[in-house]
Parts: C-alpha cells; sequence; structure tokens
C-alpha cells in the first residue's frame, strides 16, 4: 500500500480500526433509471445489505418477492429460501452478460450480481486498496463543487471481481472520497460518475450514506440527468 492509499484509507478511519470488522451491514433504500430500464423495478428499493470486508461476499434480504436473500461471490450467484435451500444459482455469472448493452434486461440472477458486485465494492472502498494486487496513483486535480479534488487512477487485480479494472476516485482537502468513475463492462461499459456525501461516523470508520450515479461524458464531466442510481443507507453495522 503506497502512501496515496494510506492517506485515503487513514482519512475513513483506518486500516487498523477496519480490520477489528468482517462485515458491514445497512438498511438499503435504491431508485434511480437503471431498475426500470432492466426490467428490475421495485425488486431491491428497500432491503438490508451485508457485506464482507475480508473476503469477496455480499448479500441482499430479502430478494423481493423472488428469494429470502442473494449470495454474491465472484464465482458464483445464488438465490435462497429461508431455509437457506437454493431457489436458483449461476456458475461464473459475468459470462451471461456477453453481448449485454445498457437496455438489455437482467434476469434476477443477473440482478443479484450487479447487485452484489457494486454494494461490496462500495462499502469496502476505499479499504479496497490495502488488498493485494490493488494500484493507484495520482492523475492530477480536478475541480468540482467549488472544490479541488485530487484524482486517483485505480487498478484492480484478475482475482477480484468489479465492474472495470481501471477506476478512478476523487477525494477533497479532507481525503474524503468525493466522487468514483467506472465504466460497467457488464452493461455495455457504460461510463457512471458516482457521487458520495452525507458521511456518517460508525465505530470509528467513515461511510457516506448518500450515492447518486449519473452517465459520465468522454471529458470527464458528468451530465445532471437522467438519475442512473441513487442509493441511501441506513443504519450501518460493523461487525
Amino acid at each position: 500500500m503506497n502512501e496515496i492509499a494510506q492517506s485515503i484509507i487513514d482519512a475513513h478511519g483506518g486500516l487498523e480500526q477496519w480490520r477489528k470488522f468482517r462485515q458491514v451491514r445497512a438498511r438499503l433504500v435504491q431508485g434511480g433509471a437503471l431498475w426500470a430500464l432492466k426490467g428490475q423495478a421495485g425488486v431491491l428499493d428497500s432491503t438490508t445489505v451485508t457485506v464482507a470486508t475480508d473476503r469477496q461476499w455480499a448479500s441482499h434480504a430479502p430478494f423481493g418477492p423472488v428469494a429470502a436473500r442473494s449470495e454474491f461471490t465472484r464465482n458464483r450467484i445464488a438465490l435462497l429460501d429461508q431455509t437457506e435451500h437454493v431457489l436458483q444459482e449461476r456458475e461464473n455469472p459475468r459470462a451471461s452478460f456477453e453481448g449485454h448493452t445498457l437496455e438489455t434486461p437482467w434476469d434476477a440472477l443477473q440482478l443479484a450480481f450487479f447487485a452484489g458486485c457494486a454494494m461490496w465494492t462500495y462499502l469496502n472502498t476505499p479499504f479496497v486498496l490495502a488488498w493485494d494486487g490493488v494500484s493507484c496513483e495520482e492523475d492530477g486535480a480536478w475541480n468540482e463543487q467549488g472544490e479541488e479534488w485530487r484524482k486517483i487512477r485505480l487498478h484492480y487485480p484478475n482475482n477480484l471481481e468489479v465492474f472495470s479494472k481501471a477506476q478512478a476516485i476523487y477525494v477533497g482537502p479532507d481525503n474524503l472520497i468525493r466522487r468514483l468513475d467506472y465504466d460497467v463492462e457488464i452493461a455495455g461499459n457504460t461510463p457512471g460518475a458516482h457521487y458520495v456525501s452525507d458521511y456518517t461516523t460508525v465505530s470509528g470508520i467513515r461511510f457516506p450514506t448518500k450515492r447518486r450515479i449519473y452517465p459520465r461524458l468522454p471529458d470527464g464531466n458528468s451530465l445532471p440527468e437522467p438519475l442512473v442510481v441513487s442509493i441511501d443507507l441506513h443504519e450501518i453495522t460493523l461487525s
């Protein structure tokens, strides 16, 4: 872990404090245009999300009317009932998105994979910068929202399931994250600008509770509409 990663992680509570815990859980309220576009409106509008901090694992419970919960790992996605019986599962789930565009509808397992991958990454950022194989480097200054932000390029290894291996984060003068950039490869490489705000402190760790994702232009600026995804987190706990 280099000095860039260290400074950002320290601003969010520090690696020593983070490694005291194995899971993050939060009540999740979601909106935005993406879910209806994918034929999955309302399924995950209000649920509880749990992610692991020491491995790639995430679960949404309930998973709408479809299942009691989902289970996301890098190589498998599954939907389970209240007795933990597997209702549906898919190995190598990323392969099922081959040829997809932004408008291609998802089935329930694809929704579970997207949501699990997303929330695992979001809730583990920036501490994922300390994982083996993850690297970052400065990419200059960026002015937005009346502040000068540092743009940081991120590179993820092949053994982590993320939306794209090359991403970026922007941090403010306090080293807290303000924005994330990535291209959603499983949705036709759709470019997103993901803004985070309304930080709270839970067990010594700083979490943004408000997330808003908009289309990103080639010059790096974002469009004010449509609102692709909105995420609000409540009752965050670490255990």
